[in-house]
Parts: C-alpha cells; structure tokens; sequence
C-alpha cells in the first residue's frame, strides 16, 4: 500500500478561497457573489483586493442565482458562495430554470456539505446535493477532497464552460495532493494500484479510503484505491477498467446512499459489469448536532466501515 504524506491539515473551503483570489489576478472576467457569509466561504481575500467585482447579495440565495445567470450574458464568470444547503435545496428551481436549462456560465461553489458541518445540525447538514445537482441536465458536479485539490478544481472550471456545482467543507482534514499534477474534469486519480477490491471513494471519504486501504493491507489485501472528485461527468472508463481487474466495488461518500456517486456507479456496473458493490454512506436519514469525528463515526463514514465493507464484497465475489 502507498504511503501518502501529510503536507499539514486544512479546511477545503480554504483551498477554495485560495483559488479564487489566484482566478481574480488572473481573470478579470471572474466575478464574486455572497450570500452574507463571505468569511465562512473564505472570499474576504477577493472582495479586499477586488471590490469591484464582489457583490453582497445578503440572504437572498434565490436572487444571487439569477444576478449571477444575468452576469453571464455580459460575459463574466461568476463564483456564487453559500453553505451547500442554500446553493442548493433552498434555490433549486432558480439553478434550474435560469443556470441549468438555459446552459449559463455559472460555477456553484458550496461550502459546509454533510455532516460535518458538525454542530449546527440537521438543518444544515445537506446530504442530498450531489443528487440534487448531477440530475440537472447539463451540470457538472465535482468533490474534491482536501485543500490543494479544492483550489486546482476552482481554477480549473473557470475555463470551463458550462454550469459547475463545486461542493467542499468545513473542518480541517489531511492535505495530501500534489500542487502540481493538473486537476482534470472528468478524470478520476489513481491512488493506489490494488488486485482484491476497488474502492471508489470523493471529498472527505478519500482519505478515509487512503486509511482503510492500509488496514486492509495488513491482512493481505490488496486495495485499489481511486479518486473521484468529478462525479459527473463519471469516468466510467477508468471505473471499469479497475473493476474488471478486482471483481468487486466499494463506494464511499459523505452523502445520501441514494442519489449520490455509489448510486451513480451502481448504474454503470449494471450496465456493463455486473459485480459485487457494498456502499459506505449515509443511509435514509437525516444528520444531527454533534463534531465531525462524532458524526463520521456514529453513521458509518470511516476508515472501519470501509474495511468491512471491502471485506464483505469480496466475500461475495462468484
């Protein structure tokens, strides 16, 4: 099994305040929405050195959605930024009606997605968004997993054109990517090479999968382990290609069994290879007030679950 090195621990929706600062020097045609929690999204930095291009909407999420599809007929390209569940749930007939269905230029950036929100609880604790998001037809949806893949994934889709739901959190977690290999819509990563049993896991899952996959190597077992941060559009090619070699799938998210990135695997594999599949997440419910730790642990999203889950699909292989 690999070892991964830790460069340190950081929020994601630092990397994304990072990366729009880096987007505002570079691109004048970025521009900057906030639903009044600019510094829960990190977007300070850019409404200081960009006052110009930063517009507080207050707490009108429905109104920022269609200020920002407006934008796009000007030619800008706006960053819109609020918690996951009111980018979302709280305006998803604007998102569909004047971003999704009339294709605009619109990059959707979420903060505080699932449960580890942590204390502020249910409410706000939205695992349904990435379900929600990828069934839009034309929208891009992307969960990247630490700090520097969070800042390369919001340069990235500036040059994107199309409609992007960009979906990060709250706690602190390990940073672990490369700073330099380019991030690539589209494209899953190989984490590491494994023969037994593929494990398909995004966002804050990935280096939950990264710790599963080395107690699994301490009973023999060799895991494949593959990073999705772009759920749509899925890789279907490198997905079947790993498990036409394993056999078996694990999925892991933070998010709604149904309608997140296993649902979207189970699809492909039904349709072209079907094999075993065990799915971490959460199932059928709602989140609560609690620490992130407390709440990954009480609903199955860890390293131990993904262990047992790796161990019963292989156990179900014909």
């Amino acid at each position: 099994m690999k070892h991964f090195e830790i460069q340190n621990t950081k929020d994601t929706r630092s990397g994304f305040g990072e990366g729009l600062l880096e987007l505002g020097r570079k691109n004048p045609k970025v521009v900057a929405l906030c639903a009044d929690l600019t510094g829960s999204l990190k977007m300070d930095a850019f409404q200081k050195e960009f006052p110009d291009r930063f517009f507080q909407v207050g707490i009108a999420e429905a109104n920022m959605m269609g200020v920002a599809a407006g934008m796009t007929i000007g030619g800008f390209i706006p960053f819109t930024g609020t918690f996951a569940n009111f980018s979302t749930g709280r305006v998803y007939d604007q998102i569909r009606q004047s971003i999704a269905y009339s294709g605009k230029n619109v990059k959707i950036c979420a903060s505080h997605a699932g449960i580890t929100l942590g204390e502020d609880g249910a409410t706000h604790q939205i695992l349904e968004d990435i379900g929600l998001m990828k069934m839009l037809p034309g929208m891009t949806v992307i969960n990247p997993c630490d700090f520097n893949q969070t800042k390369m994934a919001t340069i990235a889709i500036a040059d994107y054109d199309g409609p992007v739901y960009l979906r990060f959190g709250r706690p602190a977690i390990p940073n672990f990517t490369s700073t330099t290999e380019p991030f690539v819509i589209g494209k899953a990563l190989m984490l590491n090479e494994g023969t037994d049993v593929s494990i398909f896991a995004t966002g804050h899952l990935v280096w939950k999968a990264i710790e599963a996959g080395h107690r699994l190597a301490e009973q023999s077992i060799s895991a494949e382990i593959i990073n999705i941060h772009t759920i749509k559009p899925l890789d279907g090619a490198a997905i079947l290609a790993s498990v036409a070699k394993t056999r078996c799938v694990v999925t892991a998210e933070e998010h709604q069994l149904n309608g997140g990135l296993g649902d979207s695997i189970c699809q492909l594999l039904a349709a072209n290879l079907p094999l075993p599949v065990e799915m971490v997440g959460v199932n059928d419910s709602f989140g609560e007030s609690g620490t992130p730790d407390e709440l990954m642990k009480k609903y199955g999203l860890d390293a131990e679950n993904i262990v047992a889950a790796a161990l019963k699909a292989i156990s179900r292989k014909g």
